[in-house]
């Protein structure tokens, strides 16, 4: 087990007495008042993925199509309202001094083409491939991404090897140097939202809590109560693409 998860484990038992003392509300004057104060934003977005390594061991031209499919939909997909919203908010407050960090679990990098700079993929990049033999990892937007697998392997001098999506699938390690930025974030950010996540994949689950265990403001943003929304400051319900963009919108107190 990584550090982060020991650290974030060691709060569960601080997470009971938080919950007493935590009354979420939905005040928009409130959030916003707090956030036209705080220096360094988190945001954590998305969702885990569906696939497993022995999946793909036994049937790796399936788990393709399946991820062929993915690609497609991702690559004819616009970024929402939400995903703009995040990126302006960003370039915005880099210009005072302030920072924002998008923290996300989805794989379909609409958080970059929408124009956010400061992303850390935590289950990987759609659009990425990784040799399964020598570990190479490259970036591929081919759509399709090739005609069929055999011959289509590794392009690394010499290797040929079998190539999978480099994305985390159920079973997996965590990257622990993307971990390791993450826990950097999560213990300096002075706001934290978490946007649209189902709060029950691991470790990822366990962001937003963490946060809050420190006495850090942390607002969620779901269409529904999840199991952390009791342990957190704000609960906005709704559409993420309705209620984020009036949540990051420039402050009043924003001079530039």
């Amino acid at each position: 087990m990584n550090q982060l998860m020991l650290r974030t484990a060691a709060h569960c038992g601080r997470w009971t007495a938080v919950n007493q003392t935590i009354r979420t509300n939905s005040d928009m004057a409130e959030f916003r008042e707090i956030f036209s104060k705080a220096r360094h934003i988190a945001v954590i977005t998305g969702a885990g993925d569906l696939a497993t390594p022995e999946c793909f061991s036994r049937h790796p031209s399936r788990v393709w199509e399946f991820y062929h499919y993915r690609r497609e939909l991702s690559l004819n997909a616009q970024p929402s309202p939400a995903h703009r919203a995040i990126a302006e908010c960003e370039a915005r407050l880099s210009r005072q001094g302030r920072s924002l960090v998008v923290i996300t679990q989805n794989i379909d990098e609409l958080h970059q083409r929408a124009g956010s700079r400061h992303v850390l993929e935590v289950h990987g990049n759609l659009f990425q491939t990784r040799c399964l033999s020598c570990k190479d990892v490259e970036i591929n937007h081919k759509s399709p991404i090739c005609p069929s697998l055999e011959g289509k392997g590794c392009d690394e001098k010499g290797c040929d090897g079998l190539l999978r999506p480099h994305v985390i699938w159920f079973g997996e390690t965590l990257d622990s140097q993307i971990l390791t930025k993450v826990e950097k974030e999560l213990e300096t950010c002075d706001l934290c939202l978490v946007v649209g996540t189902s709060s029950v994949v691991y470790p990822a689950a366990m962001f937003g809590p963490q946060v809050a265990s420190r006495g850090v403001p942390v607002a969620e943003f779901n269409t529904k109560m999840t199991v952390n929304t009791p342990r957190f400051k704000f609960h906005f319900p709704g559409r993420c693409a309705v209620t984020l963009p009036a949540a990051l919108a420039r402050h009043e107190s924003e001079i530039i």
